[in-house]
């Protein structure tokens, strides 16, 4: 367990980062490994079809896994103020609402996922394949989000390392599975879906004996489930509106699937490539982003203000960096990453994922930048402002997305997330700059304020 409001910024930002970032890969690994047996055993359309999923798949998933996140942050924050019992009733009523939310969701999103996929122009061919997959996600969804809870929950408390080996333990597991229920009993891509929520499963049962074992911090009697209004509210105000910016920007994402639907299996194909590719590119800016905001929420709590400022100042200089190096392996390389996905003989769909290469990969040091600087303003405890970076996300992505379809064409539909990029920075910009005033009054505060105890103590 670290410390984040101990010890060189930068040091502790990394130490904290690096389990975030194994286990990140880990789960691409399995993407990659699903997506390879889908797309070598099974065809290409069935490996459209499961790309096809991943937008309506963000639109629900995103929004459960986003509440999630916003009721660590007041854990966090709990924990950085050394609130041994404020964790425990914060840990019990982040639980009772993440139950209820993830049942309701299950209900809705099984119901209504052949509905949507036909509302999105799903092309006919896959949408047999797209539903099948998206009834064992949905029908296991209580699994998926409980783990993405406590993983949440242990990294608040300065835990990277605990959820990592979940992980890890989850990706092999689902590596196995997916082996033997494509390979070995042919259930296609139902039993691909099958096997993520078996492994999502297993992985809920390590965390929570975990915890009972070696957390005492979050062992939870009776009266930390009192259910007040006013903590209700507190971790709704902060946790809905963060799954409410993932949902409004799946939205965004929804609307370029459906432009993108219009233009064929063979552009579909291209999205699911891109998609895979940008996750990877996302993998330290991501990690990267969830400690910022568990460092941000920890020093707040301890009201270690300049400590705040210097972090972030080292997160977005990394966060720079990576996004133009990966941009740059990614374009020289380009053939190779689609390689991975399609066979080399579908020379169309490979020309297609290196436009799409090209055109985000220009604009990865934005997104650096965009997830840094959120994470920072969420940790502070801001959660209106994402959300309204969100909607930009949205307008930007489905404006562009629309316009281009019926003007310029794909190469104009490619641009729409970078201009949903930017869009969202351009709104987080100014509540950048009233926060980073806020803590820097406050830190010179903080030192009055040591200044006069000191004094004191010589008197």
């Amino acid at each position: 367990m670290i410390d984040l409001t101990k010890g060189k910024p930068i040091k502790v930002i990394l130490l904290f980062t690096l389990p975030l970032l194994l286990g990140n890969l880990f789960q691409l690994f399995y993407n990659f490994i699903d997506a390879i047996i889908v797309g070598h055993t099974l065809g290409k359309d069935a490996f459209a079809a499961v790309g096809a999923t991943s937008a309506l798949n963000f639109l629900i998933m995103g929004f459960a896994i986003g509440i999630t996140s916003g009721f660590s942050i007041i854990i966090s924050q709990r924990f950085g103020a050394n609130d041994d019992e404020g964790v425990k009733h914060s840990f019990a009523i982040g639980l009772f609402l993440t139950l209820i939310t993830s049942l309701v969701l299950t209900v809705i999103a099984f119901t209504l996922a052949q509905p949507l996929l036909e509302l999105m122009q799903t092309p006919p061919e896959l949408i047999k394949d797209a539903h099948d997959f998206l009834k064992a996600i949905f029908g296991g969804m209580v699994f998926t989000v409980l783990f993405n809870y406590l993983s949440n929950v242990l990294r608040a408390i300065g835990d990277s390392r605990t959820p990592l080996i979940a992980l890890i333990i989850s990706t092999i597991l689902n590596v196995i599975l997916e082996f033997v229920f494509i390979l070995g009993l042919h259930a296609g891509v139902f039993g691909a879906g099958i096997a993520t929520i078996i492994a999502q499963a297993f992985s809920v049962l390590y965390l929570v004996i975990y915890i009972k074992l070696k957390v005492p911090v979050l062992h939870l009697h009776k009266q930390h489930f009192k259910l007040d209004k006013k903590a209700i509210s507190k971790h709704a105000a902060l946790g809905y509106p963060m799954g409410f910016q993932s949902s409004i920007i799946a939205i965004g994402s929804l609307t370029l699937q459906i432009v993108l639907n219009k233009m064929g299996t063979d552009v579909v194909a291209m999205q699911a490539i891109g998609r895979q590719i940008d996750q990877l590119a996302m993998l330290p800016m991501i990690s990267l982003g969830l400690a910022v905001t568990t460092f941000t929420a920890q020093n707040f709590g301890a009201r270690q203000y300049k400590r705040m400022l210097i972090g972030l100042k080292h997160a977005v200089i990394i966060d720079v960096i990576w996004g133009i190096v990966f941009a740059a392996i990614l374009i020289t390389f380009n053939q190779f990453f689609s390689g991975l996905f399609i066979s080399h003989s579908e020379t169309k769909i490979i020309h297609l994922a290196f436009e799409y290469y090209l055109v985000n990969g220009l604009f990865y040091w934005i997104l650096a930048i965009l997830f840094v600087v959120r994470a920072f303003i969420q940790g502070y405890g801001n959660s209106l402002v994402p959300t309204l970076a969100g909607m930009a996300e949205l307008v930007m992505r489905a404006g562009v997305s629309v316009l281009s379809l019926v003007t310029i064409g794909l190469i104009g539909v490619l641009f729409s997330s970078p201009a949903a990029w930017i869009g969202s920075v351009i709104i987080l910009v100014p509540s950048y700059f009233k926060i980073t005033k806020d803590l820097r009054q406050r830190s010179d505060q903080t030192l009055d304020t040591d200044d006069l105890d000191e004094t004191l103590e010589i008197i």
